[in-house]
């Protein structure tokens, strides 16, 4: 597998210069706001999107500005959703920090989402670029929708593998598929070139969602302890799923009481983790993320062989066998 280093190699100086370019994107003339974007700033993670921007414009030759322009947009409302999700959640951390809500309540977080929504709108439209805005606010709308979506099936537990999909391809991975849409549309290529992008970030984000299913079973094999937070959360995952249309009627109905009624007891949640790997969960959520892994590289073959798609391949083969 590829280091993160090899992956950004063909980025590595973009990587360097996007940073001033999305610190001044937030900048803000309220001290408050400037204190929480800079808070922001420093606690972000391993910015993935980013890179699936940039690879994706650099497959198609230098990094135009358009390309720093998406990246930013993205990440501005990717942040904008993270802290709006982090007040629906009522969440106190967020990657090991603690999130806006748990620092400033509920209503400035709120007003903070509000505002990095504004800075990507009003970023996009300065520079002119209403492509890349539409792409962006479509995946924003998906996620949304997504979301939505799974509250409303959530209550009762008895959702399909079908609107399981439709979830989190609306909640995970049209971001993701915005990121390579809007990296080769900012680098001037055709509608078919930019869907083919599109659609390949869509099945790697697809992928990347079942592998965080799996960690809740011991990173989908026997490596590391079930944390059973799903299970804790009441989120229906693609391993519960598959073992919910497997097991007896009994068993059925002792799991879907157990998730609802009974999640907070270790016990009983270590029990439904146990059925769902008894029932072939586990295994039928690693073949189908592979199998989107293998769809997303059939795509990405599709386009000629340089470092970038090099770089693209390494991030697919790093979500499908990340250990966190």
């Amino acid at each position: 597998m590829m280091t993160m280093e090899q992956i950004q190699r063909p980025i590595a100086a973009e990587m360097l210069a996007f940073e001033p370019h999305f610190r001044e994107a937030m900048r803000s003339r309220a001290a408050l706001l400037d204190r929480i974007m800079h808070y922001i700033v420093k606690r972000k993670g391993k910015q993935m999107r980013p890179m699936f921007t940039l690879l994706s414009a650099r497959l198609f030759g230098p990094v135009t500005e358009s390309a720093f322009t998406a990246a930013s947009l993205i990440e501005l409302l990717h942040t904008a959703t993270l802290v709006h999700d982090d007040v629906v959640d009522g969440s106190p951390m967020r990657r090991g920090f603690f999130s806006i809500n748990a620092l400033w309540k509920n209503k400035i977080a709120v007003l903070v989402g509000d505002y990095l929504l504004s800075r990507g709108l009003l970023l996009a439209v300065d520079k002119g670029e209403f492509e890349l805005l539409r792409i962006v606010s479509h995946a924003v709308r998906e996620m949304s929708e997504g979301e939505l979506l799974q509250l409303e099936k959530s209550r009762n537990l008895n959702f399909s593998e079908e609107v399981y999909f439709t979830i989190i391809r609306q909640k995970t991975a049209s971001l993701i598929a915005a990121c390579c849409a809007s990296g080769a549309s900012a680098a001037g290529r055709t509608a078919e070139e930019v869907e083919r992008m599109r659609r390949f970030g869509e099945l790697v984000g697809i992928a990347f969602q079942i592998k965080d299913d799996l960690f809740d079973y011991g990173n989908g094999a026997d490596i590391g302890k079930p944390s059973g937070l799903d299970i804790k959360e009441k989120k229906l995952t693609l391993p519960l799923i598959h073992a919910l249309q497997q097991v007896s009627t009994a068993d059925r109905r002792w799991m879907v009481t157990a998730v609802k009624e009974r999640n907070e007891d270790d016990k009983t949640v270590a029990r439904v983790i146990a059925m769902v790997r008894e029932a072939g969960g586990i295994a039928h959520a690693q073949q189908r993320m592979l199998e989107h892994r293998d769809q997303a590289l059939a795509v990405l073959h599709s386009f000629p062989q340089n470092e970038a798609r090099d770089g693209l391949e390494g991030l697919v083969q790093l979500t499908v066998e990340r250990k966190k």
